[in-house]
């Protein structure tokens, strides 16, 4: 059993060893089903994404809930998306874009709504919506349910955000398919983090 150390050589107490077993433990998930997570799951996922750091408290988030027959309406924007943007698109490609909001029970839109012009830069903004977006991955997976965070062309897609219901400054940072997952999964292989790790020495 790996044990684990904080930088000052003590072993952590039991429930943030736990906490870091559940970060190292999770991964994406494509293939899910039902049950997704219930209100009041949805509501500890939600407390956790708003404690992404926020610089200049101007609480960029903005969190869309599609479930039931909404997921419809959404497959139904995402046809009409590749449809416009794609005009030679083919049925299969079509197909593709249609079953996209369909493969979770439920599915966030995580939105970094961007106040231009502010004195934090808009990147800053984007990136606490990113981070809001990571805490809803792990508190996810620390309630049971697995996810996968995907983007793609709507994203970018000025039409389809309007479509959305949103304001052309806002930034879609993504979808979250959030569910069960339909076989038991495992951590992809991941590298050796100290690949990426400088010492800075000035």
């Amino acid at each position: 059993m790996l044990t684990l150390y904080s930088y000052n050589g003590r072993v952590p107490a039991p429930a943030n060893a736990t906490a870091i077993s559940t970060l190292l433990s999770r991964a994406s998930v494509k293939l899910l089903t039902e049950p997704g997570p219930d209100d009041a799951e949805l509501r500890v996922i939600f407390e956790a994404a708003v404690r992404a750091p926020d610089h200049g408290k101007l609480r960029p988030w903005r969190f869309f809930v599609v479930r039931g027959d909404a997921r419809r309406r959404l497959s139904d924007l995402f046809v009409a998306g590749v449809k416009r943007r794609e005009p030679g698109a083919n049925e299969a490609q079509i197909e593709k874009e249609r079953e996209k909001p369909l493969r979770a029970p439920v599915t966030i839109a995580v939105v970094a709504k961007i106040v231009v012009g502010h004195k934090i830069p808009e990147v800053e903004q984007e990136l606490s919506a990113g981070a809001a977006a990571m805490n809803i991955l792990n508190a996810i997976h620390a309630l049971g349910f697995a996810a996968k965070w995907v983007t793609g062309a709507n994203c970018y897609d000025a039409e389809f955000k309007r479509e959305f219901g949103l304001e052309a400054t806002d930034q879609l940072i993504g979808f979250i398919h959030v569910g069960t997952p339909m076989e038991k999964s495992f951590p992809a292989e991941r590298p050796d983090p100290t690949q990426f790790v400088v010492e800075w020495t000035g």
